[in-house]
């Protein structure tokens, strides 16, 4: 009030003063400012703010507030401007700000009417809704609430801030529908900046954005589930400089094709369906600066008019399947900062450095030509993982002085690894290449190094830890799978304070790193495939006990019993040790645990059940006894696979597996299981969405007949059945096999594995007579076998239709009637055994058809008449037709002579009602039994004697002789 009172004493001195001039006020004014007094009110609403929320205290945040006192000028504190004449706030900035907790629409922020500025990003407000009154700030020309934990719909009234400058609201979780968007577009004339990345507007129709305003410079629309056709017009604003519409992966259209100038920087169009036309590209848009098209469509000429691009300075065509040899001579190299040609087929070498006669260096595809240009001196970020070079690595990349990422992963790059001449790099990855020789010494003086990844070549030599002393901001550091011998002598006083994760699998190494202990972050070790003896030492235990995630010390030498500290483990892999004692249970929030092939002993406690995040549990090949726990089957919603076999477990299956179980493989073979088969896993009516490909319930008890089903088939998907060597009688089954769909359609043979990322799950099958343990194998692999049982009657002609099989083995059963003529359809067919049945007639002359047939055997039945001739029947051996006197022809020495058509058997019953589904009239489990249930299980096709993938053949069933073989995918 006294400074009011003063103002109107110099105002009413003015009326009656001549002398007064409009100086005296400015002065007077100027002074006020100088003071910067906040307004009572907003003093008042920014402390009340402040109350609304916790704050993070961690150095990640600014924690600006800390400021904010009360009987202080706000006008002062952290991130406030205010208005110099009024004292009001106008500008509120807390963009990592350590807010915590949710912002209701009562909030004291919305008292703060003159704000011109406010940004919120980066805080968490714990999914509150994006109030309207947010539409209440009418000088609003700034506002950022990005990546603060908001959600659901943006409210229409944000279009009521006609001012709006920039709009940022990008962050998942937040909707916008097309009414909101055409409302945002009308009214926010004087837009220039719009970043909406994340949200989700897959129900806006993309013609929404033809009306953007013209003074519009940034459109950001990354990620936000755009689809259908987008407007060619957008690319057309006068002043537009970024475009960023990757990552909507349905979004549609093509750039206008006009002769016309663009002043577009910088272009975002990868994992899109936006049609990119090099052609047009390059000529409407040579000031792009900043080009990201990976994984895009593109037509016309390939990569032709690349060199239009002048200015160009990032260049990512990353997984386009480009091919041929890099287009050197089209970059611009002279200005060119990042280039990303990742994931194509390129082949070919690196070019050659030629000086001329000035001693100038260029680079040369060949010796002798031709010219690509000047070495790329700024090129900072070189990336190329994934294609198909050769060669050796050229020297002029370790000199570039501005280098600072180079990532030549998974090429076919071979010789030394040069030495840098540059001390810049601070990420380098050479992994899965055909390097050998030493480790370059001048690695080890990369002082910025962050990642270095050197693993799967074929690197030699002695590698002392001490030399890495130098390179503290060491992150990730990666020398598996070479013929390295490493030495950790010398290191008692070395940390390496940031490293997070150290693979040194397949190292040869017989002790744990001692220098560990002072790597207070680790976060993943990986100590695979080594030498490493006796137990667990303590101090390792304390290793990154709240950072620690990922944990793998499979296939040692490890002894005694484990504990475990760590407490946030997600991964942990202990197989393939002689770990004694109880089963050790991780933490909670644990999802892949395997200690398989130890020496645990005892019973799975209870407590195994609290692991709610459980996906992946492989206990198999140990010692544990006793019940599996019930409550097991109670998390079965995230568990996918359940390995228990090997052990000596009794009791009853778990009956408790619910309805919605995602249970891939459930693989309980040899215990001393007992009792019947769960009806969760067998008659359940939701069972399908357990997607069952593979069921295997070979070598038990089971017995009785397959009856009338009750419920749906639920077991369509289907790739593997085997139900041999049980004691199953009566018909067989001829509805199942009208509903096998997935063996009924003919898969593509391309080169995919069933499975997942982090198991690799096994079954054994009997393929052309071989038992095989199938452990990686191709997701076409489609058999039936029933062998070994006492099914009856005849076999039906539906089997004729499961144009997948691979295999088929009905032999060893009661089986009588003929040989269906519907097996000649079976055109992927590899091998056939109907032997030791009772079947009767002739050998169809359709089986000819069966051109992939390399097994075939039909001995020890009452076939009569001529074998069939020609094409795969040329190959087989007289053991094929044995025991079936009435047979004749090549390659049995008996000569055919003519004999009368054998009596035709009686027609087989319907064996099951027209009602789908599956259901086991008798089905017992006894002891010594096991049971498989899993889908990730592929194909390795024996055909011609060659294999797909990695085989293990455990013993000679009925064809072959006792075999061991492994054999690595190409």
């Amino acid at each position: 009030m006294g400074w009011l009172c003063l103002l109107f004493l110099l105002f009413t001195t003015c009326q009656f003063n001549s002398t007064c001039s409009s100086s005296s006020f400015s002065s007077s004014s100027s002074s006020f400012s100088s003071r910067h007094l906040c307004h009572p009110d907003d003093s008042y609403a920014l402390l009340q703010f402040k109350k609304a929320f916790s704050i993070r205290t961690l150095s990640l945040y600014s924690n600006r507030t800390i400021s904010w006192q009360k009987g202080k000028d706000c006008c002062a504190w952290s991130g406030v401007t205010c208005e110099k004449r009024t004292g009001h706030v106008i500008s509120l900035n807390l963009h990592f700000g350590g807010l915590q907790g949710n912002i209701h629409s009562n909030n004291s922020l919305f008292f703060l009417r003159h704000l011109r500025r406010l940004d919120l990003s980066r805080n968490d407000f714990q999914g509150s809704p994006i109030s309207s009154q947010f539409g209440g700030f009418v000088s609003m020309t700034h506002l950022d609430l990005s990546n603060s934990n908001f959600s659901g719909p943006i409210p229409t009234e944000i279009s009521h801030l006609s001012n709006l400058v920039s709009l940022n609201l990008s962050q998942a979780a937040v909707t916008l529908d097309t009414l909101s968007l055409n409302r945002i577009v009308q009214n926010l004339t004087n837009l220039r900046e719009l970043d909406m990345a994340a949200v989700d507007m897959s129900s806006v129709v993309p013609d929404s954005f033809n009306n953007l305003s013209s003074s519009l410079t940034t459109l950001i629309l990354f990620h936000c589930h755009l689809q259908g056709k987008f407007p060619e017009s957008i690319f057309h604003p006068p002043n537009l400089r970024q475009v960023d519409l990757g990552s909507n992966y349905n979004l549609t259209g093509y750039f206008p094709k006009s002769n016309w100038s663009s002043p577009l920087e910088s272009l975002d169009l990868s994992h899109t369906r936006i049609s990119v036309d090099w052609h047009h590209l390059t000529r409407n848009f040579r000031s792009l600066r900043y080009l990201f098209l990976k994984n895009c469509t593109f037509v016309g000429s390939y990569l032709a008019s690349l060199g239009n691009l002048t200015q160009i300075m990032l260049l990512d065509l990353s997984y386009n399947g480009f091919g041929g040899h890099i287009p050197w001579s089209l970059l611009n190299l002279e200005r060119l900062k990042d280039l990303d040609l990742s994931g194509n087929n390129f082949v070919g070498q690196f070019p050659e450095v030629v000086r001329n006669s000035t001693g100038i260096s260029y680079l040369y595809e060949f010796s002798e030509g031709p010219l690509v240009g000047p070495i790329p001196r700024h090129l900072t970020k070189l990336t190329l993982y994934n294609n198909s070079l050769n060669g050796t690595m050229p020297s002029w990349l370790g000199s570039l002085p501005s280098l600072e990422e180079l990532n030549l992963r998974r090429n076919q790059l071979s010789g030394n690894i040069f030495e840098f001449q540059s001390r810049s790099l601070s990420r380098l990855d050479l992994s899965y290449n055909k390097l050998h020789g030493l480790v370059p010494r001048s690695i080890y003086e990369l002082v910025n190094l962050g990642w270095l990844d050197l693993s799967s070549n074929n690197l030699s030599g002695t590698v002392e830890f001490e030399k890495f002393s130098k390179l503290q901001s060491l992150v990730r550091l990666n020398l598996s799978s070479n013929h390295l011998s490493l030495s950790f002598n010398n290191l008692s006083n070395n940390t390496w304070l940031e490293l997070s994760t150290l693979d040194l699998s397949f190292c040869n190494i017989s002790e744990f790193p001692y220098f560990l202990r002072a790597s207070p972050n680790l976060e993943a070790l990986y100590l695979s495939h080594n030498r490493i003896q006796g137990n667990l030492p303590k101090w390792l235990l304390d290793v990154g006990k709240e950072s620690l995630t990922y944990l793998d010390l499979s296939h040692n030498f490890l002894t005694g019993t484990v504990e475990l500290r760590w407490k946030n483990l997600q991964y942990l892999d202990l197989r393939n040790n002689s770990i004694q004692g109880k089963l050790p249970i991780p933490p909670p929030s644990t999802f892949y645990f395997t200690i398989s092939n130890n020496q645990l002993i005892g019973e799975i406690p209870p407590i195994i059940c609290s692991l709610s995040f459980l996906q992946i549990l492989d206990l198999s090949y140990n010692r544990l006894s006793g019940k599996i726990p019930q409550c097991i089957g109670n998390f079965s919603q995230r568990l996918s696979v359940l390995d228990l076999r090997k052990n000596k477990f009794d009791g009853i299956i778990p009956n408790t597996f619910s309805t919605r179980n995602v249970l891939r493989n459930l693989n309980l073979n040899g215990n001393q299981l007992e009792g019947p088969l769960p009806l969760s896993l067998l008659t359940c009516r939701e069972l399908e969405v357990l997607d069952l490909q593979v069921l295997m319930l070979r070598s038990n008890k089971f017995h009785g007949g397959i009856g009338n089903p009750k419920t749906r088939f639920p077991f369509q998907n289907l790739r593997i059945m085997d139900l041999s060597n049980n004691q199953f009688s009566g018909l067989l089954p001829t509805k199942y096999f009208e509903h096998l769909t997935t063996m009924k359609n003919l898969q593509k043979q391309e080169l995919q594995y069933m499975g997942e990322q982090y198991c690799e799950d096994t079954v054994v099958v009997a393929i052309k007579g071989i038992e095989i343990e199938m452990v990686k194998i191709q997701n076409f692999f489609t058999i039936i076998d029933f062998s070994n049982n006492g099914f009856s009657g005849e076999i039906p002609n539906v089997i004729g239709k499961l144009k997948s099989l691979k295999g088929l083995n009905l032999s060893h059963n009661e089986l009588t009637g003929t040989i269906p003529d519907s097996f000649g359809d079976l055109s992927n067919l590899e091998w056939l055994d109907l032997s030791s049945n009772a079947l009767v007639g002739e050998i169809p002359e359709q089986l000819t058809n069966l051109t992939s047939l390399g097994k075939f055997n039909v001995s020890k039945n009452r076939l009569v008449g001529a074998i069939p001739t020609g094409k795969q029947f040329d190959t087989f051996e007289n053991n094929s037709y044995s025991g079936n006197i009435g047979l004749c022809g090549f390659p049995l020495s008996k000569t055919c002579v003519p004999h009368p058509s054998p009596p035709s058997s009686l027609q087989q019953e319907d064996d099951l009602d027209n009602v789908n589904g599956f259901d086991w009239k008798i089905v017992l489990m006894g002891y010594a039994s096991g049971l498989v249930i899993g889908i990730s299980v592929g194909y390795l096709a024996l055909s011609n004697g060659r294999s797909n993938g990695l085989l293990k053949v455990i013993r000679k069933t009925r064809w072959g002789k006792i075999m061991k073989i492994t054999h690595r995918a190409a």
